[in-house]
């Protein structure tokens, strides 16, 4: 990677589209957003990224974006109209409070793993508006920022919107029902492949992909180790090696404890995680940054708890524990992120241009 000598300049904050969530400060980047977050993912980095390089993008055309209330692109969408069916026809409610949809529990599809070979109804990707997507997000797409396009609802996920959860983990244990939990996750990869392959075929601008599938809770993973390295990882392997070989990142969005867990995402073939609050970032770092790419919270004061001196001394505490070693790179936490002050993320930019090129 070419290296790019740093000039105060880059210091100089970059204005940014409105946002519900305040983004990380951006600056005069030495090469464009996009570049900087692939340096990144080759492990060969030239600044700490933060967020606002990159661009979220969630497609009206793919059902579940709109049933699940999460559409981001071009066109205007109002959450409040979302919920209804996602792409197998199942019926989603959005939630105001939870700020996005849930489906209503109780009254389960399926009762047992087994009935998905006669009652599911598996939805046709080709015939999804991709076209008039692209046609519409041409101008959104053109953006000097990492494209990342969302998928929600992956593996697990599904299992429970067909099953509710205590049924989904169920059916994953139980050895009555897991050759039929096998089947209809390879499946489903097979399902998902398609719907990647039609967006990159008319939206070769896509970077890369953050596929959904939640495994914990606020203290401990869901299920063992072990029944996710048999019943997930290979179905998600099947996914990531085929984006891999299109040439595409793949980043796991999994919510929950999932610490235990971790040594899966990377047999999976997950490029990056970003845990939730409730990890213990540093030490998932610590012992798989070189493996896989996490999304650290930074410690770090707010303007009303500490002075300038001090943000900025936080900073280079930062930066000097997660920038020293090109080949093991992280990225900030996307809850982090929005906290940042000017001044950490002024200091942290300048400290980490300078360590990635070796002063």
């Amino acid at each position: 990677m070419k290296k790019y000598e740093f000039h105060e300049e880059e210091l100089i904050t970059v204005p940014q589209e409105a946002s519900p969530i305040k983004p990380a400060p951006r600056f005069h980047y030495p090469v464009s957003p996009k570049q900087g977050v692939k340096a990144m993912f080759a492990r060969e980095p030239l600044w700490q990224i933060t967020g606002p390089e990159q661009l979220l993008f969630s497609p009206a055309c793919v059902p579940d974006n709109i049933a699940r209330s999460q559409v981001f692109e071009a066109r205007p969408f109002d959450p409040m109209k979302g919920g209804g069916k996602d792409m197998f026809g199942i019926e989603w409610e959005y939630i105001p409070t939870a700020g996005g949809s849930m489906v209503r529990p109780g009254k389960p599809f399926m009762e047992d793993a087994d009935e998905w070979y006669d009652k599911l109804v598996w939805p046709d990707p080709d015939t999804w508006a991709w076209k008039e997507t692209a046609e519409a997000n041409r101008e959104f797409l053109k953006t000097d920022k990492y494209i990342c396009m969302w998928f929600l609802t992956g593996w697990y996920e599904r299992l429970i919107s067909f099953m509710d959860f205590e049924g989904a983990i169920l059916a994953l244990v139980d050895e009555e029902q897991q050759d039929a939990v096998a089947e209809l996750f390879d499946r489903l990869s097979d399902l998902y492949i398609r719907i990647f392959d039609n967006a990159l075929e008319v939206m070769p601008e896509i970077d890369g992909f953050c596929i959904h599938d939640d495994w914990g809770g606020q203290k401990d993973t869901f299920f063992s180790p072990s029944v996710v390295e048999k019943m997930i990882v290979p179905y998600m392997r099947k996914v990531t090696d085929h984006l891999h070989a299109a040439g595409r990142d793949c980043e796991l969005h999994s919510c929950g404890a999932n610490y235990k867990q971790v040594p899966n995402m990377i047999k999976a073939g997950w490029d990056r995680w970003n845990p939730q609050i409730m990890n213990d970032t540093y030490k998932i770092y610590d012992e798989y940054g070189d493996k896989i790419l996490v999304g650290v919270m930074p410690k770090m004061s707010s303007e009303e708890e500490a002075d300038e001196q001090q943000q900025r001394k936080e900073a280079l505490e930062f930066a000097q524990k997660f920038c020293s070693d090109p080949g093991k790179p992280c990225f900030i936490n996307y809850m982090g992120g929005r906290d940042m002050t000017l001044a950490f993320s002024e200091e942290l930019y300048k400290a980490s241009r300078l360590s990635y090129l070796g002063k």
